[in-house]
């Protein structure tokens, strides 16, 4: 599997199923820019062509999940994640520890 949209798609439907549209906006969310239907929809018909992922028609719509064989690939991709970027994520877990300020407690009295 390619990618961190990818990556990220398997990550959300690991929580619960989705419509294009809501994963689009938990994307934006994340991401900070809503993703393009050019960009997500292929990008979900490759996931469910490599059957990762499911799309259950409702009327227009189609409803996303996770397969057995998506979580299993989920889980891959958090192990390289993890072997990949788990030092630089621990780094900047430890750097944004020491910046951020301590909250003042008020004043009793």
């Amino acid at each position: 599997m390619r990618g961190l949209l990818s990556f990220t798609i398997l990550f959300l439907l690991a929580r619960r199923e989705m419509y294009g549209a809501e994963l689009a906006s938990e994307l934006a969310r994340r991401k900070g820019d809503r993703p393009t239907p050019g960009t997500l929809y292929p990008a979900l018909k490759e996931l469910e062509s490599r059957g990762l992922i499911v799309a259950c028609s409702s009327g227009k719509t189609k409803c996303y999940a996770l397969t057995p064989k998506g979580r299993d690939g989920l889980a891959e991709c958090v192990a390289y994640f993890d072997h990949a970027y788990g030092d630089i994520l621990e780094a900047a877990r430890k750097a944004r520890a020491i910046r951020t300020p301590r909250r003042r407690q008020p004043a009793r009295g």
